[in-house]
């Protein structure tokens, strides 16, 4: 047994694991539950693992997904690309979608932290007709995370320039302590130090530490500067707004709370917009799951959070 499959046994007991195959590719995915389907994205420097505090209550009225999104855990991992990048929020959320129709889902809510919120709010606005409720944790649009930068923000989100440097010169910094690095970033971005479960922590220093997966990475924060904040402009400029229902949540104690105006950002971005923050930092799954988990149940269930 895999490190992986050691950890989904003990924390997403029930949960079944599955490969689906979308254009000659793997892509990890677990389910459970019935009813109403939901795609749960983590973020960096996660995976799936992220929601077992939260996807096991929801998938006792829902039927949840988890996933590795493209370039962590047991997804592939594109390498690096010259000319083409592999890791557009437009291109991975096409494969999500892929992901979500290969299991039999025509429609669904997302629930996303961190890149797969990056992900999740692509899909909303190419796909609205898919997409009946979305919930984004702890990000701001890729457009206005750019215009915003300063000093500050510079500091406090470091590798946001970091690792948009050209292929390969941040790959080969990392590549001196990539352990070390994941754990800044797991570490640095919590109110505190966060109670990981043990097994899901060795998880993500493993899968996060590995050649590919740092490029994957590097290419991932790449292709929002070079192209995702691009799509935003011309979302912005056509008036394309997410017209789903649409909880935003965000870690008071974290860097997003500090720097940016969330709700003055996100109504500008959505129809219908609601809000919850935080008593914690960056990771909400994990340092905040009791109320990120009352939240969302109430928000999917139609009720004003």
């Amino acid at each position: 047994m895999t490190i992986f499959e050691a950890a989904d046994a003990a924390l997403l007991p029930g949960f079944t694991r599955q490969t689906i195959e979308i254009d000659g590719q793997r892509v990890m995915t677990l389910s459970s539950g019935q009813g109403p389907a939901i795609l749960m994205l983590h973020g960096d420097p996660q995976t799936h693992l992220c929601w077992h505090h939260i996807a096991p209550e929801l998938s006792k009225h829902f039927t949840v997904v988890l996933t590795d999104i493209r370039g962590r855990g047991e997804t592939h991992k594109p390498p690096y690309g010259a000319r083409t990048n592999a890791y557009s929020k437009r291109a991975m959320a096409n494969e999500q979608l892929a992901v979500m129709r290969a299991l039999g889902h025509s429609k669904f809510a997302i629930v996303a932290h961190d890149r797969g919120a990056r992900v999740a709010r692509r899909l909303t606005l190419d796909h609205p007709e898919v997409v009946t409720h979305l919930v984004v944790m702890d990000i701001v649009p890729a457009l206005d995370f750019y215009e915003a930068s300063n000093a500050e923000i510079a500091q406090d989100y470091f590798y946001f320039s970091f690792l948009t440097q050209d292929h390969p010169v941040p790959e080969r910094l990392i590549a001196g302590d990539p352990q070390g690095f994941v754990r800044l970033i797991l570490d640095g971005l919590s109110d505190q130090a966060v109670p990981y479960d043990p097994m899901a922590k060795a998880v993500y220093l493993s899968a996060g530490a590995e050649p590919e997966a740092v490029t994957a990475m590097c290419e991932c924060f790449r292709a929002g500067y070079h192209i995702d904040r691009l799509h935003d402009l011309k979302d912005r400029q056509d008036g394309n707004r997410l017209s789903c229902p649409t909880l935003v949540m965000w870690g008071e104690k974290g860097v997003v709370g500090k720097h940016f105006n969330v709700e003055q950002i996100w109504s500008d971005w959505c129809v219908k917009p609601s809000f919850a923050p935080m008593p914690c930092g960056h990771f909400i799954p994990e340092e905040a799951p009791v109320a990120a988990l009352a939240s969302i149940t109430a928000f999917l269930n139609g009720n004003i959070v």
